[in-house]
Order: C-alpha cells, then sequence, then structure tokens
C-alpha cells in the first residue's frame, strides 16, 4: 500500500519557471537551513529532496543541511532492545541512549554522503557546532544531552562560498572530546539565527502546523507566539517543538520559518516558489504588510484592477487614472508582491470617506486578506475623524451587508461630487454606508 502521502503528487502542479526565475534574484546568495527529521530521512522522498536541494544549490541559494535522528535512534532501540532515555535530544540522555545516537547519527550521515553524491553535490560534514551541557534541570541531570554554545560562523561561510553544502550532525564534540546530544530543531534554528538565514524550513512527516484540527498556510509570528503561551495543547503536538523553534529563531532575525510535510513529492520547491505553498509559514511582522501605495506600484495594481473589471467586479480603470488616485491607494504586499488593493477617498473634509477598489488576488482569495484591508480602512477612517463610510459594489453587497454590518445606504448619502460620479457612469451600484462611532 502506498505512503498516503506521496499521494499527493497527482494534485501538485509544476512549478511555473516563470515564477521560480522571478525569485531567482529575490534569494540569490541568501542562506537556507534545512532541518530534516529522521523520519524524512527514511522516507522513499528523501532522495527526490536532495534533488530539489540541488535546484536550490544551482540557483546560487545557498544551503546548510541539518539533520535529525529520532525515528533511526527508536529502531535501534527497538531492534537491540535497550531502553532509551529519549529519542529527540530534549529530554536526558544517558550512557546507552548516547551510544545508539553515536550510531543512528553516524548511519544517517552515510544516507546524506550517497544521496548528495547522486545527485552531483559537494558537501562537507563539518564540526562548526561548540556545545555545552544542559546541566541539571529542576533537579534533574540531563546528562549527556546538550545545546549549542556557539557556531563557527566563518566556517560555515567559507564552505558556502566554496560552493560546498555544509552539513550539521545533532552529535556535537567538546574541544575535550566529549559528545553531546543536541535536539535537531533547536540546532537548526541556531544555525540560521547565527547564520542570518533567509529561511529555516523543517522536513517533517506531518502536514504543517495544525490548531484545532486546522491546518494554517500563513501565521504571524505573534499569533503563534500567543498560543504557545497561552494554549499549547491546541496545537499538532507533532510540530510544537518547531513552532517553538521557529518563533525563537524569527525574534533573533530570521524572517520565516517553514513546516511542510517532507514525505511530499515536490514539497520544498513548491513551498519556496509558489506563493501559496504546500505547508506552514510562520513570518515575522514584516512579512505582510498594508501600507500606501507608491509610484512605482502603479502597473502591479493596474494589472490586478484590469483583471477583476474583465469579470466586472471591479470597474474600469486606466493607468493613468490609477496614477491620479494614488495617495488615496493601499496595497497589500506579501514578499515584495503585491496580492490586493483598496481605495480609501475622503469626501468633505473627511467626514465621509469611501471604501472602493477592493480586490484580492485570485490564489489568496478566501483568506481573510480582503477582511484585513476592511478593517484597515475603517480603522483609518475612524482614526481621521471620519463620521460616514460609504461603499459601492455591484457584487459584494452580501459581504458588506451581512458580514461587515453595513447599512443600506441612497444616493442622498453620497457626498454631491461623488453622486454626480455615480450618475454618470451608469453602473447601478448597490449603495452601503456605516456609521462610525466615537
Amino acid at each position: 500500500m502506498s505512503d498516503p502521502a506521496t499521494t499527493e503528487t497527482t494534485l501538485i502542479k509544476p512549478t511555473d519557471l516563470r515564477g521560480i526565475l522571478k525569485y531567482v534574484p529575490m534569494f540569490r546568495d541568501h542562506v537556507f537551513v534545512i532541518s530534516f527529521d529522521g523520519s524524512v530521512v527514511e522516507h522513499e522522498n528523501f532522495n527526490d529532496l536532495l534533488l530539489d536541494i540541488a535546484v536550490l544549490h544551482n540557483l546560487n541559494i545557498r544551503v546548510v543541511l541539518v539533520h535529525g535522528i529520532g525515528k533511526q535512534l527508536r529502531d535501534l532501540s527497538a531492534e537491540r532492545d535497550i531502553t532509551i532515555t529519549d529519542a529527540y535530544g530534549a529530554g536526558p540522555t544517558d550512557a546507552h541512549t548516547l551510544a545508539l545516537a553515536l550510531e543512528a547519527s553516524a548511519d544517517t550521515l552515510q544516507k546524506f554522503q550517497r544521496g548528495l553524491d547522486g545527485v552531483g553535490l559537494r558537501y562537507a560534514i563539518t564540526n562548526a557546532v561548540s556545545p555545552t551541557e544542559v546541566g541539571v534541570i529542576e533537579g534533574q541531570d540531563y546528562g549527556s544531552t546538550g545545546k549549542v554554545k556557539r557556531i563557527d560562523v566563518d566556517s560555515l561561510k567559507r564552505l558556502l562560498g566554496d560552493g560546498l553544502i555544509p552539513i550539521l550532525s545533532p552529535i556535537a564534540y567538546s574541544l575535550s572530546g566529549e559528545a553531546w546530544r543536541i535536539n535537531a530543531d533547536s540546532l537548526a534554528a541556531d544555525c540560521a539565527i547565527a547564520m542570518e538565514a533567509s529561511k529555516l524550513i523543517f522536513l517533517s512527516p506531518r502536514e504543517g502546523i495544525v490548531i484545532n484540527g486546522e491546518k494554517r498556510i500563513n501565521m504571524p509570528a505573534d499569533e503563534l507566539s500567543q498560543i504557545l503561551e497561552k494554549s499549547p495543547e491546541h496545537i499538532d503536538e507533532a510540530n510544537r517543538t518547531k513552532a517553538d523553534r521557529s518563533i525563537y529563531a524569527l525574534d533573533r532575525g530570521v524572517t520565516r520559518a517553514h513546516i511542510i510535510d517532507g514525505r511530499i513529492y515536490g514539497a520544498l520547491l513548491r513551498e519556496i516558489f509558489d506563493k501559496v505553498g504546500i505547508g506552514s509559514m510562520i513570518h515575522a511582522n514584516t512579512y505582510q504588510e498594508i501600507r500606501k501605495a507608491r509610484a512605482k506600484d502603479v502597473q502591479s495594481i493596474y494589472n490586478i484592477t484590469r483583471n477583476a473589471a474583465r469579470s466586472a467586479s471591479l470597474k474600469s480603470r486606466s493607468r493613468a487614472q490609477i496614477e491620479r488616485e494614488i495617495e488615496h491607494t493601499w496595497v497589500y504586499e506579501i514578499d515584495g508582491s503585491i496580492i490586493a488593493c483598496m481605495q480609501l477617498i475622503p469626501y468633505d473634509k473627511g467626514q465621509v470617506q469611501e471604501i472602493g477598489m477592493v480586490f484580492v488576488q485570485p490564489f489568496y482569495q478566501n483568506r481573510g486578506v480582503g477582511g484585513q484591508l476592511i478593517d484597515y480602512a475603517e480603522h483609518t477612517a475612524r482614526n481621521q475623524g471620519a463620521r460616514l463610510l460609504i461603499a459601492l459594489t455591484t457584487q459584494s453587497y452580501p459581504y458588506f451587508k451581512k458580514i461587515r454590518c453595513f447599512e443600506d445606504g441612497t444616493i442622498e448619502d453620497l457626498p454631491s461630487r461623488r453622486a454626480h460620479e455615480y450618475k454618470a457612469n451608469g453602473r447601478n451600484s448597490k449603495i452601503l454606508k456605516k456609521t462610525l462611532s466615537e
């Protein structure tokens, strides 16, 4: 019977080459830290993931690999009938567990060597990690469990500069030759921070962050942080540590963390080069931004509105008209790309403001983006002292009426200039209004 994760291959569209080329300048010479769960290393998709990494490498993206050994350690424990104290490097590590961990790490590194050789990549198994002991926590001695003391950034940068892919193992040695078992998720996060990586990517045997049974595609760091602090049980336990380490890395300068199912064919490239992706992305607060439009945004806004006008969901606007109205236009930007737009036009010295030209690119519709734009417009109008917010629509009447709590309006509610335009354009739009309380 086939693995259910691999059956998704028929659902994955080939990544558009033009889409990849758009990202190449953006990511060239950036560092991505990619962490493999031990389960993913053992999965049949492992060699395909290494082929994806070869694609990244050939696009001049600098990749550092980290691997876990949880599954390998559990398998050795069962095979040898040896009880282990912890499989993942977060709990105590006794002598028996450490001995098996050393063996599991060696076997896993050999698998990486064979696989990377097979896709023609040069690599280096490096001792760039300086460990220190975890010690005693709440009265319990953690034995040979360690944590990262320092990462030799210069040596990793030299390897990357020479075209090699560094591989970091969850076993690190002190200057005295003592072995310490480190949690791979923590190691990857520490490495991403030290290397000032653009992306920290966890390849997991799970689909991403699942909260109360619902997979989240994009999550702001502050939202995830609050859930981890107040209700961690709401997050799927299998990826809870990855979520925590993602927040840890984002708080220290890494801008994106991704948790994706490494068992799915093409998942890595799709997550990086497709706007929607396939896993969960946690982003620093600068990732998604509603901001005032600038002159350089005119063409992007024109492209968005032109597509919408074809379906009659927006009034057709010329490029020159958009340019004239740019000071009243806002955009929703993700990763440097404009994916939605909105206008907020003041009348009567700002006492009445009209929200319009709300449109979200199709691949981000039904994800709350339009609602965020409307919330932002209402908040902005209120802060500017507006007493009335109006909206004219031909296709979104139920949404504004039932969801946004607008009321039916008439032409008498429109400022005189807007009423004249309304009569002239012949669109017969529904008029809605919302009184803004103090």
